[in-house]
């Protein structure tokens, strides 16, 4: 069973999962930029350097491990069926973004970090950019753009609008205190975009 995690696998995660359930706590409470990561460290009972070892900054406990994250996007995407269209195909490799994460109250709250948050924005932005260089060459793939070492600008801009659609149906989820469905939303978005 070499998928079955390790010991040392389940108890990083549960390391993980325990620190940053303590942050997100200590976030809601204070606000994010005004919780340390000392003020973490301290109510979880570990030193910074072991804050450091799980998580690479304050940023990370909310936005996630944004690479990991990508590629799990970018493999979704990768194994979709051929005959979807490119529209089709990226909105079913996005829902694995729905997969991540605890429970709805806990996704609120984060939802409600990022739009509060200046520094969170901004990391928000550059995974954006990370992710448009990621998912750009499957996308340049499905829409029958030749292939070029560097993304084709539309295929940037396809998986730019995509990403900008996500943002928009979270924020709408978020204003509505978790009562909208962000699919319907982001399905809204993308069709406005469509015309």
């Amino acid at each position: 069973m070499a998928d079955t995690p390790t010991l040392r696998e389940r108890a990083r995660r549960a390391a993980r999962a325990e620190i940053a359930a303590t942050a997100i706590r200590l976030f809601a409470e204070n606000g994010f930029e005004a919780t340390t990561v000392d003020q973490i460290v301290a109510a979880v009972g570990i030193s910074r350097r072991s804050f450091f070892h799980y998580f690479g900054s304050k940023e990370d406990l909310v936005l996630g491990d944004v690479d990991a994250l990508g590629e799990s996007v970018r493999a979704a995407l990768e194994s979709r069926p051929e005959e979807e269209s490119a529209w089709e195909a990226m909105r079913a490799a996005l829902l694995v973004l729905r997969q991540v994460g605890g429970d709805p109250a806990e996704q609120l709250t984060l939802a409600g970090l990022h739009h509060e948050a200046p520094s969170l924005r901004a990391r928000h932005l550059e995974k954006h950019l990370r992710w448009r260089a990621l998912l750009a060459p499957e996308v340049q793939r499905r829409l029958g753009l030749p292939a070029s070492p560097e993304p084709d600008p539309r295929a940037e801009a396809f998986v730019a609008a995509a990403l900008a659609c996500v943002d928009v149906a979270v924020d709408a989820w978020y204003r509505s205190g978790g009562k909208d469905d962000p699919e319907r939303l982001f399905d809204e978005a993308v069709a406005a975009l469509r015309g």
